[in-house]
């Protein structure tokens, strides 16, 4: 079997899901053709690079113009049709032609519309493409841009994230619960702890977007008894101004394991991008989030909040919150417990499950 995954790199979280699942096709698949593509950088590669700056600065510095096209859009009908469409169908055409794939899996929703919408042409022209479309929800919340007729499956997060599009009119038996992707690593990752310390991880993301102020950093190295390690992403000048400051702060960039630092971390602070929320739910260590700005990761943040598994805190210079946490054992234990019984859960939702509804009848067992 030959599979196409479309993504963008609107953020790198769908960027994430697509190779998460790749790795987990390839291991379940034998014998099967697996490739990524950033379908904007192909559509547009004289554009692609300034369109993702334009978005990284948007999120970064204008998140209220973000939100007012999230809420706007959220309050219209499904099949969206995108700006461009002529251009993005044109040169989607051509990868199609060229790729010759036998399921195309969406993990970003532009990617999504446009299959549909192809498919939907080709319908009208008495010329049917035959050519199953996986759209993979990278939030915990439903939104209209999601939503496509032309569908084959879903690959949703959660329960709440199934009965939303259910009531939307999407067919329950093409929506299979299975958490957002993560890497193999974190799905059988082993707990493990060095020494007697608490070990503390805070992630600023691909951005490395994080507090500015050394008085946070400063209150963070008297926790007692505690080591925090700090990753700060590709923001080479935040790494730069932290790095060697504090005797009990170790500063890291860019990292490629970062299971390796989940598996013995006792909290993690990070922004609630849903890549990150359910890799800590397999790494089962409980996330304090910064006051989300964007309204998908507050959406994300409630869900969080409702299901237990960790807090969001009152502003970016937490310190005094994070030790606070960081000392109340009973709390991280319960968090622990909640994320245990999701990873349970969604360890039953398989993309073996997925795969044999599209190749079969295309519907899935619920």
């Amino acid at each position: 079997m030959n599979i196409l995954i479309l993504t963008g790199k609107f953020g790198m979280g769908h960027w994430s899901a697509a190779q998460s699942l790749r790795q987990q096709l390839l291991a379940s698949h034998s014998g099967t053709t697996v490739e990524v593509m950033d379908f904007p950088a192909y559509a547009l590669p004289n554009l692609s690079g300034l369109l993702y700056k334009f978005f990284n600065l948007m999120v970064s510095h204008g998140r209220h113009i973000f939100n007012l096209y999230y809420r706007a859009t959220g309050k219209g009908r499904p099949n969206i049709h995108p700006p461009f469409e002529g251009i993005f169908l044109d040169r989607l055409t051509e990868l199609l032609d060229q790729k010759r794939p036998d399921v195309v899996i969406a993990t970003h929703p532009l990617c999504a519309q446009l299959v549909s919408r192809l498919k939907e042409k080709a319908g009208e022209e008495q010329n049917p493409l035959d050519l199953p479309l996986i759209t993979c929800v990278t939030d915990v919340s439903t939104h209209p841009e999601w939503i496509n007729c032309n569908t084959d499956c879903y690959l949703v997060p959660s329960g709440e994230v199934r009965r939303s599009l259910v009531s939307c009119g999407v067919d329950p038996g093409l929506v299979c619960v299975t958490g957002i992707p993560v890497r193999e690593e974190f799905r059988h990752l082993s707990r493990h702890r060095e020494g007697k310390e608490r070990e503390l991880l805070i992630m600023g993301g691909g951005l490395g977007l994080l507090p500015k102020d050394p008085a946070f950093y400063e209150a963070l190295n008297r926790i007692p008894h505690t080591h925090t390690i700090i990753v700060t992403g590709h923001n080479r000048r935040l790494y730069k101004r932290l790095l060697g400051k504090w005797e009990n702060i170790q500063v890291e960039g860019y990292v490629g394991q970062v299971w390796d630092y989940m598996a013995r971390a006792d909290l993690i602070v990070s922004k609630p991008g849903g890549i990150t929320l359910f890799e800590a739910i397999f790494a089962r260590v409980p996330i304090l989030t910064w006051p989300p700005t964007l309204q998908n990761e507050r959406n994300n943040a409630r869900w969080m909040e409702e299901k237990g598994i960790g807090w969001v805190a009152g502003s970016d210079n937490c310190a005094g919150e994070i030790q606070e946490i960081l000392l109340d054992r009973a709390r991280l234990s319960a968090a622990a417990y909640h994320m245990e019984c999701l990873r349970r859960q969604l360890q039953a939702g398989t993309l073996d499950q997925m795969m044999e509804a599209v190749a079969g009848e295309g519907r899935i067992a619920v």
